[in-house]
């Protein structure tokens, strides 16, 4: 799981704004090397729709940076599992529609040959997955801001989770990337 938030745990802002996640050539250049030992990503409905809006058009605009470009050829070619009760269909390539019970789904997917999978935001899909005990890495990168409200990362937990930190690796931006491991 990887996701960006705020010093005070928000992964976005009350009405779901993420305009104050710092994203600079550090940055990118990091979420490169992040992206590489994936081959599958798993979503909720919004952050599918977020992502669906900008990666598949950004492989091929000449004004985004390189790394991004990079980034969205590979996301284009991952497989994306959506977990949606609402969407009916969706059209972006290698995607596939769950419905059905996250759990099994989930552990299907862990079970198969392959590359690991990662969740990016997905705020919800990330706290039902903790509370199955699904996600075995935890990487946040904390933003050098406080948003004094908004949506929390972890707001419904069954239980207290204990967390080894294993790497850390600060920005000169300020934001710093704490990775974790179940203890």
């Amino acid at each position: 799981m990887f996701n960006l938030v705020s010093l005070d745990g928000f992964f976005a802002g009350e009405d779901g704004n993420i305009d104050w996640h710092v994203v600079d050539d550090e940055f990118n250049k990091a979420a490169v090397a992040m992206i590489k030992p994936f081959d599958t990503i798993l979503f909720g409905r919004v952050t599918y729709q977020l992502f669906e809006s900008y990666w598949p058009g950004a492989a091929k605009d000449p004004a985004i940076s390189k790394e991004d470009r990079i980034i969205a050829n590979k996301i284009n070619k991952m497989t994306k599992v959506v977990f949606s009760k609402t969407l009916k269909k969706i059209t972006w390539e290698h995607s596939k529609l769950v419905t059905g019970d996250l759990r099994k789904e989930v552990a299907k997917l862990k079970e198969q040959d392959g590359r690991d999978i990662i969740i990016y935001g997905s705020g919800t899909i990330v706290q039902q997955l903790t509370n199955l005990g699904l996600i075995d890495e935890y990487q946040l990168m904390v933003n050098p801001v406080i948003l004094g409200k908004g949506k929390p990362l972890f707001k419904v937990m069954k239980d207290k989770l204990n967390l080894k930190l294993f790497k850390t690796k600060t920005f000169v931006s300020g934001n710093v990337l704490l990775s974790y491991k179940l203890s």
